[in-house]
């Protein structure tokens, strides 16, 4: 995954990461820290009527040159760029997400990253209860803190990982996976649904999430909540605010 516009000392400007990177756990982790907490989690182009552009040159255009943030596959995809450069290797892998009362099809996009000996599942367009940090995919049925939030990996019947989140003093399923390496162009008919089919949650509504050290920060059509230290608020958001809260607390204008 690359794209001739990509440049590994403007994606760590864009996203604050001033050590030097290597391919190794150190970077893994700071990388995935620092993007989660200055590139948001965003789907304002499906919201303005427009399908997300899988072209690897625009989507370094969207989120480096013009500050802007995007949904898996943009996200996902430039930290992949990232990883190809400093020669780390990885695999795109297919998820299905599991917190939905009917089975769904496989549309999200993570990366199994292979650094010092391990493979690590990396995600940085989950949304609300996605992980903070890189995982472990030989810990398994492990409780891992990251900040505020635990995870864990389970390993079904059939294979797959099961990534569950603790939420409200229960164990919520995130999303389902395997092994199977899918190739970029692959998700090209997921991304399609999730830009125009009206039962997908970005074509109802406007999300837009930012992590920060404490917590996370989610605008979910005219809601805003945070989580500070484990602590949630909520407030409604007028139409005429959405402008003001997009820039305040995303860096984002609205489209």
């Amino acid at each position: 995954m690359q794209a001739n516009n990509f440049s590994l000392r403007k994606y760590c400007e864009r996203i604050g990461y001033e050590e030097e990177p290597k391919a190794n756990e150190q970077t893994l982790k700071g990388l995935i820290r620092h993007q989660l907490m200055t590139v948001p989690f965003e789907n304002l182009d499906v919201q303005a009527g427009k399908v997300v552009s899988l072209v690897p040159e625009e989507i370094v255009e969207k989120i480096i040159n013009r500050n802007r943030g995007g949904y898996c596959y943009e996200v996902n995809g430039l930290f992949g760029m990232a990883l190809e450069i400093l020669g780390i290797e990885y695999q795109f892998v297919a998820a299905r997400p599991m917190f939905y009362p009917v089975k769904r099809p496989k549309t999200h996009m993570a990366i199994i990253a292979k650094v010092d000996g391990r493979d690590w599942l990396c995600d940085l367009g989950f949304g609300s209860y996605g992980i903070r940090a890189p995982m472990d995919l030989a810990e398994i049925g492990k409780p891992i803190k990251q900040d505020h939030d635990v995870f864990m990996l389970e390993k079904l019947d059939t294979g797959e990982y099961l990534l569950k989140a603790y939420v409200d003093d229960a164990w919520a399923n995130q999303c389902a996976f395997d092994l199977h390496s899918w190739e970029w162009i692959d998700f090209a008919p997921a991304n399609y649904m999730n830009s125009t089919h009206p039962d997908a949650i970005f074509v109802q509504k406007r999300l837009v999430i930012i992590q920060n050290l404490a917590g996370r920060t989610i605008l979910l059509g005219d809601s805003l909540k945070t989580i500070q230290n484990g602590l949630v608020t909520k407030r409604e958001v007028g139409p005429k605010q959405i402008g003001v809260i997009l820039e305040t607390y995303f860096d984002l204008a609205l489209l």
